[in-house]
Parts: C-alpha cells; structure tokens; sequence
C-alpha cells in the first residue's frame, strides 16, 4: 500500500480523516503513533518536525492536516463516496461547513479539554467560558443550518459531515447540545451510528480511558 497514515486514533483530527478513508474504502497502512515514548517522538518529529498528527504519507509525498488530506484523497485515491463535489460552488459551501466545525466546535472544546489537564496555578478560567460560549454560539448556528438537512451540507455525506463527527463527540463532553438543540442532536445521532464513524470510534474506545473529563462529563461511548 502506498498510503501510510500518522496518527493516533484519540484525535479528533485523526478521527476525522479516518472516516473518510473508512466511507471510501481506501487502502492504507495505520501507524500509530505514540508522542510520549521518546523515541517514537523523535522518529515523528523526524519526519514531521511541526509534531501534529494527523499526517499522511503516499510513497515518498508527505501530507499534513486533515482537511488538506481530505482533498488530497478525493484528488488521488477517489472512491465511490464523493466527499467533496467537482462543481466549485457546492465544493466552497463544504468547505466553510468543514472550518466552521474545525474552528468553532474542535478549537473551543480543546481549550476546555486541555485546560483540564494545567496544574492549578496555570489554569484559565475566563478562557475555558468564553470557549464554551462559543460553543453555544456555534450550536446555535448549526441547529438553524440543519433544517430539513440529513446531513451537514445536504442529502449527501461530504467532507464536512467527517469533520463534524468527532468534533460533535467531544464537544457534547464539554457543553451538551442534548437539550435545546433537537436538529443537531438527530444529526449527531445519525453521524454516531454512521459505519465509517462508529469503527473510528471503535478503535477509540480502548483509548477513551486517557480522555481528560469531569466527574459531570457524559461518558465517552459508542
């Protein structure tokens, strides 16, 4: 196989390129990468000196960052399930869907999710508020685009639904969207139970012990 994958299967990102490659079938080679063993660090820094998973290798080509992987996938190993469509218009819509939940969903609950992990004298609680304020707002933004939507751009399961996906997972960790937002937590639940995601998750799980959480937090689960 000429593709080999980087990454650690904890990863939101990770997770997010996973699926992708699940939906189409695509053949690669995992290798999972552990950053606090030093000498698996070292190999990776090595290679990748940015350090930041996930990071895909086709032959002797290096890809870095999922959405760039995403396409880069869809360019060179298309399959069956077009994540992201040729026609420009349809494809810029995806791909402000996919930076609005990179951006406004994943970026605040990791704020929340490592200030969890600071010692006591490094943490910031104004930022972890305003990150779950965001949150909030972004619900709010995905609950009215959802409307009449099965999935995230439309009927058809894209780039943006890959995204969304593990971002929604850890997020509902952070601030729950369980409760007054109906639309996006269908959209979760039909995200949740999507094959390509529930393996993600799957191989997760056995990880799911190092997940930094509240004693409030919902439990992290298939």
């Amino acid at each position: 196989m000429s593709l080999t994958l980087y990454f650690h299967p904890l990863s939101c990102y990770c997770q997010k390129v996973l699926v992708a490659l699940y939906e189409n079938g695509t053949p690669f080679t995992p290798k999972l990468v552990n950053l606090g063993d030093p000498g698996e660090r070292a190999e990776f820094l090595a290679l990748w000196p940015i350090g930041k998973f996930p990071l895909l290798a086709d032959g002797a080509r290096l890809v870095p960052e999922s959405s760039v992987i995403i396409e880069y996938l869809a360019l060179h190993h298309a399959g069956p399930q077009v994540l992201l469509p040729e026609n420009p218009v349809a494809a810029l819509d995806i791909r402000r869907l996919d930076r609005f939940f990179d951006l406004y969903v994943t970026t605040p609950m990791q704020k929340i999710v490592l200030d969890r992990i600071r010692p006591a004298d490094g943490k910031d609680p104004l930022g972890v508020e305003e990150a779950r304020e965001m949150l909030r707002r972004a619900y709010g933004v995905l609950e009215a685009e959802l409307d009449g939507r099965t999935w995230a751009a439309g009927e058809s399961f894209t780039m943006a639904d890959c995204s969304a996906a593990p971002a929604l997972f850890y997020a509902e960790r952070c601030v729950s969207f369980r409760d007054g937002y109906p639309r996006l937590a269908a959209y979760f639940e039909r995200l949740r139970t999507r094959p390509s995601f529930a393996r993600a998750l799957a191989e997760a799980e056995p990880f799911f012990q190092f997940f930094p959480r509240n004693p409030s937090d919902a439990e992290l689960s298939r």
